[in-house]
């Protein structure tokens, strides 16, 4: 029966959750995972303090609206490229997951590198192992078990409100960051309660939600059971060579031959690959929701099997096809299908990125104001203009044009400067001719230029009395 897929693994019968006392996981899986985890959480680190040109190689400035992803700037008028960005990265991640299940989660997710790596190794080196764990939350309140209690979660939240600080340094700039940490408190204290708050959260995530985060919260583990087939390759146990399984003869793995006495399958049911499941999941029962692929129930399996003399592997990466049949196919017909809208998005992206200019220009009629007619016989239209420069350097010798021989462009107030990254705002007056207007609503085109090149042109209305018959 596949009772086990009718209910969450961390959740009893009464709807009560079951936690999760994951055993110390080691092996070579683990070795490769620690060294792909912590690398990512250094080039998390040290990213911010990244300059090209004088700017962060990253930075996600929700609150002024402006981005830099690899020393390019997006502004709000760039949105349209930022969300093909994330749309091509979300096909990206699912045509990873229906070839590779869901190894991303358990080898580069926050989440789980900064809760497997980090806040679990913390929690080990202070309470110990699984065993430890469970004695001492049993236990009754001493000394001993409040200093260990106070200890962990201290540091869990000295180092969750430097996650936070991190983050916001992808958000405001390291700088800035900087700044506020140097700055008295009382200047900043509206952003400090912020920081405890956001802080906080991190803080119960990783102490008391954890594995629930991927159970419960994440849609991407709900979306793996729509993107695999039985092609994928994921995290698996071969029920082919383990069943049936066979409890071991006695405790000492050492003795081969009373363990080969046994005429069952290779699975000796020690039940270690459920022990350091972080997910507190059996791999046995097949691919689950709740199955991360971090591998360490293969770490687990092979360490048995080299033990008692049987080859690993009986928990390993593979396909269910390539188990049950001994044949795979990882290029299907849905893998190259993803592949074409993947190649469609990137060449769309190169596209577009390629073609845009380092300069935009935005104008708009001054709203609420209609058309003014002068005593020189002229009508005179107010606009208001932006211009957004979209490199990292400094861009003077701007102009600003109308086209037409009778039009002419008065800036109210002079010329706009303004620096890199920054947008120059103001106004200016159309002012054309009456004779020389067609109707009520005729067309203009505006030019922005530096010398002789045009960096932008814009089409708007000018707006003018009704001619009468």
């Amino acid at each position: 029966m596949n009772d086990y897929r009718d209910k969450v693994g961390t959740i009893d019968d009464r709807g009560k959750r079951i936690w999760i006392y994951a055993k110390k996981p080691f092996g070579k899986f683990f070795n490769y995972r620690q060294a792909v985890g912590y690398s990512l959480i250094l080039i998390l680190i040290i990213t911010p303090f990244i300059n090209v040109n004088g700017n962060p190689l990253l930075l996600f400035n929700i609150l002024e609206g402006r981005f830099i992803i690899f020393s390019i700037i997006f502004t709000t008028q760039d949105m349209h490229l930022f969300a093909i960005m994330m749309l091509t990265m979300m096909v990206f991640v699912v045509l990873f997951t229906v070839i590779f299940g869901r190894l991303f989660c358990g080898w580069v997710c926050p989440q789980t590198v900064f809760m497997e790596l980090i806040f679990r190794r913390i929690e080990y080196a202070i309470e110990g192992d699984y065993n430890q764990q469970k004695k001492l939350n049993k236990a009754e309140w001493t000394i001993e078990k409040l200093a260990k209690k106070i200890l962990k979660h201290g540091i869990f939240f000295l180092i969750s409100f430097c996650i936070g600080n991190l983050f916001l340094s992808y958000i405001i700039g390291v700088e800035q960051v900087q700044k506020i940490i140097t700055d008295p408190i009382s200047v900043h204290i509206q952003g400090l309660i912020a920081m405890v708050i956001f802080s906080s959260l991190f803080y119960g995530v990783f102490a008391f939600f954890r594995e629930q985060v991927c159970v419960a919260v994440c849609p991407y583990g709900r979306l793996q059971s729509v993107l695999l087939d039985s092609n994928s390759m994921v995290v698996i146990y071969d029920w082919i060579r383990g069943e049936p399984r066979g409890k071991k003869v006695r405790n000492d793995f050492t003795k081969k031959t009373e363990i080969a006495a046994v005429p069952k399958g290779d699975c000796v049911d020690c039940n270690l690959c459920v022990k350091v499941c972080p997910t507190g999941i059996d791999i046995r029962n097949g691919t689950q929701m709740e199955c991360v692929n971090c591998t360490a129930c293969m770490d687990a399996c092979n360490d048995v099997m080299s033990k008692i003399g049987r080859d690993t592997g009986l928990i390993r990466i593979d396909s269910s096809d390539n188990i049950e049949h001994g044949k795979s196919k990882l290029l299907t017909k849905r893998v190259m299908a993803y592949c074409g809208v993947l190649i469609a998005l990137i060449s769309l992206q190169s596209f577009l990125l390629y073609n845009r200019g380092d300069v935009e220009l935005i104008v708009q009629r001054t709203p609420g104001i209609l058309f003014q007619q002068n005593e020189n016989g002229t009508i005179s239209n107010l606009y208001n203009y932006q211009i957004i420069n979209k490199t990292t350097e400094d861009i003077d010798g701007l102009s600003l044009s109308v086209d037409g021989e009778t039009a002419e462009l008065k800036p109210v107030g002079g010329e706009s400067t303004f620096t890199s990254h920054l947008a120059a705002r103001g106004s200016f007056f159309i002012i054309i001719p009456k004779d020389k207007i067609r109707g009520s609503k005729n067309n203009i085109k505006i030019k922005l230029t530096q010398g002789e090149k045009v960096l932008d042109e814009i089409n708007t209305n000018f707006l003018g009395p009704i001619k009468k018959n």
